[in-house]
């Protein structure tokens, strides 16, 4: 169900009334990402609740070919950067809450034209925002592990179809992939964040996204830091769960440069999980 109402003083109302019936869930997570939590939000959403607790207050700044610190357009689709949207005044209007963060989907911004000092820097201020609400923070490297088996007409075969505007060589990506993984290490070890290395089983002809009969192990690899206890099991994709998601509109987006806007959160899932997307 998306909640009608659009603009941040719908948002406002309707955390408002929430807070006043006491419907918050106590528990929050925060999603930050692009094409695969995406791809995979269901079985993303699911594991989370498995690993973290339900239901969950869950705020989500995502989309495919989504920028961290820049707008990204995805064929008719342009979302705000990641480190400029409404998640973090929506984050600042609630109460205190125990909050898992997941930081992941980095590398887009190398095939916009940053440079591997300018995404760190975004990256390392959304981090230090996270960690001032003490959140439990996972970042996941950059899928290095894949360059040694990457082929030149391979790469160009991806670039062309996820990131048409880019002329990087593959040569030029791997150097600022290299580097970007490192300064995201050493931003995970200043921060204390969990920092979880993608395995290279994970993927297949597609050296970015994750295959999908891996979602449920790898994601609950990926979010498992968020606990102390023995891993949950690996969920299992939905369909139902995955339409219910895909209605939720986030708080701004354009489409053919006309800018849309809808009040958050956008919906609630059948156990209570509230869904506010940015």
């Amino acid at each position: 169900m998306e909640i009608p109402g659009a603009g941040v003083v719908g948002e406002s109302n309707q955390l408002t009334s929430l807070l006043d019936e006491n419907c918050l869930p106590q528990r929050r997570v925060v999603l930050l990402g692009a094409s695969n939590v995406t791809r995979g939000i269901s079985t993303v959403v699911e594991t989370a609740c498995r690993v973290w607790g339900r239901p969950l207050d869950l705020l989500a700044a995502i989309g495919h070919g989504r920028s961290y610190g820049m707008k990204s357009t995805v064929l008719v689709r342009t979302l705000p950067g990641i480190f400029d949207c409404g998640l973090w005044p929506a984050l600042a209007e609630r109460p205190p809450a125990h909050t898992a963060a997941l930081v992941t989907d980095i590398g887009n911004d190398l095939f916009y034209g940053a440079d591997p000092p300018q995404i760190a820097g975004w990256v390392e201020a959304c981090v230090d925002r996270l960690a001032k609400l003490e959140a439990t923070v996972v970042m996941t490297r950059m899928p290095v592990c894949n360059l040694d088996h990457v082929r030149d007409w391979q790469f160009r075969a991806v670039r062309s179809v996820m990131f048409p505007g880019c002329m990087l060589t593959l040569a030029e990506i791997t150097e600022r992939a290299l580097d970007l993984d490192a300064r995201l290490t050493e931003i995970a070890r200043q921060y204390g964040c969990r920092l979880v290395e993608p395995s290279a089983c994970w993927y297949g002809f597609d050296p970015i996204h994750i295959r999908m009969r891996h979602w449920g192990g790898a994601w609950s690899e990926i979010l498992a830091p968020w606990s102390e206890a023995c891993g949950a099991s690996a969920a299992r994709a939905s369909r139902r769960r995955w339409l219910r998601l895909a209605r939720f509109r986030p708080q701004r987006r354009w489409i053919l440069g006309r800018e849309q806007t809808h009040s958050q959160p956008s919906g609630r899932l059948p156990d209570g999980t509230l869904v506010s997307l940015y």
